[in-house]
């Protein structure tokens, strides 16, 4: 299987059964009026239609990988001229075995396995402003030297709706999105307020404690790229573990 890479919902004459029913379904959530998705920027992403959208295979097989990473490097090759609330959002084929047996912590450890993937294929250097410690408060993910905030849904969130798809997804929004987004300070610190109102009555879980600023001292991103459906977390982060396991197997 190929990723497909979807620059419009109106393009949907493109796609497979399986791919037309999950954008769909993700049009519903952006576009619910009676229960508005709690991060207003991504809504407004996708009302001006500066979203894209990828198409890959089941997370668990090799090919999906170099799939993902595929797609990964058109985004980020074209993402500036899109416009200022752009993300790109995967969709992962999740099969029915899949959907009916992996809990929260299967998914977990499946992403992080993703991005430790991402890594260990990247051609390019990990940019050099960037440490590679993500116990480091100013780590983030980075994908061909462009800097990255990881979001994960997944089926098995249930109490978390805001981390809740019917398939595995992901929303990958470049840094320099987020930094133009602050520069508005007074408007930024408005939306952030109203995202965490529209979290508390769109989850049946409290705000996750993880939720925090970039560049806090007590802010870790990788915590924030997925969250559990309690206010749990994993101690340490898996995403070096890992990456010298996929080197050393290379």
């Amino acid at each position: 299987m190929r990723g497909l890479y979807l620059d419009a919902p109106s393009h949907r004459g493109l796609l497979s059964d399986w791919e037309r029913t999950v954008l769909e379904k993700f049009s519903a959530k952006m576009s619910d009026k009676n229960q508005p998705f709690p991060c207003i920027p991504a809504t407004i992403g996708f009302w001006k239609n500066q979203l894209r959208y990828g198409f890959i295979g089941d997370p668990r097989k090799n090919d999906t990988l170099y799939e993902l990473a595929e797609l990964l490097s058109q985004f980020t090759s074209e993402s500036r001229y899109i416009g200022s609330y752009t993300s790109l959002i995967i969709f992962y084929q999740t099969p029915e075995d899949l959907r009916d047996t992996y809990t929260v912590e299967d998914y977990e450890q499946l992403f992080w396995k993703q991005l430790s993937g991402l890594t260990a294929i990247d051609s390019t250097e990990w940019p050099s402003d960037i440490p590679m410690d993500p116990h480091n408060p100013m780590w983030e993910f980075c994908f061909n030297r462009e800097k990255y905030f990881m979001y994960c849904a997944t089926p098995a969130n249930v109490n978390r709706q805001s981390r809740h798809f019917d398939v595995m997804m992901l929303a990958i929004t470049p840094r320099w999105v987020l930094q133009e987004f602050n520069k508005k300070e007074n408007f930024a610190r408005n939306i952030k307020a109203r995202v965490r109102e529209r979290l508390a009555n769109y989850d049946g879980a409290p705000i996750h404690p993880d939720l925090n600023s970039y560049g806090a001292e007590d802010n870790f991103e990788w915590r924030q790229y997925f969250l559990r459906d309690d206010d749990t977390s994993l101690s340490k982060c898996p995403y070096h573990r890992v990456l010298r396991f996929l080197k050393h197997e290379k």
